[in-house]
């Protein structure tokens, strides 16, 4: 990925932790989806009294682009950090990796973690995702 990218990227994610809903945890995740098409969905954690209806920022940003009939995905840009204050990477959970395994391919999807636009990783999914289940798996 170009390097103008990963920022842009960066710069989006962090701007979607005034949006998160975290009223438990404080715990605010912001995340920017790039789709094929070169579209950027945007997601923030959105948290619930009852904990397991709580939506992560990662699947947030896939579910408004899926909705929208995208199917195609390059790279997700996900930050977070107690009250926002990016300190260190926040990695996607299981449940997010799988839905990225959904609909990417483990060897190509990026994933970029940052605390900053001068400090971040980029990893594929297949290295968070070690033999991951997806729907190759069914065919």
């Amino acid at each position: 990925m170009e390097e103008n990218k990963i920022r842009e990227m960066i710069r989006i994610a962090i701007e979607q932790l005034k949006y998160s809903y975290t009223p438990y945890s404080g715990f605010k995740v912001g995340a920017a989806l790039l789709a094929g098409n070169g579209e950027l969905y945007t997601g923030c954690n959105i948290e619930n009294a009852a904990y397991t209806p709580t939506n992560c920022a990662e699947r947030t940003a896939f579910f408004k682009a899926v909705s929208e009939g995208v199917r195609d995905f390059r790279a997700i840009c996900v930050v977070g950090g107690q009250d926002g204050i990016l300190t260190e990477y926040a990695a996607p959970c299981g449940v997010c990796r799988q839905v990225m395994m959904e609909f990417c391919d483990p060897d190509e999807f990026c994933i970029i973690l940052a605390t900053g636009e001068e400090q971040y990783d980029v990893f594929k999914l297949k290295e968070l995702l070690p033999l991951g289940f997806g729907p190759d798996n069914l065919g």
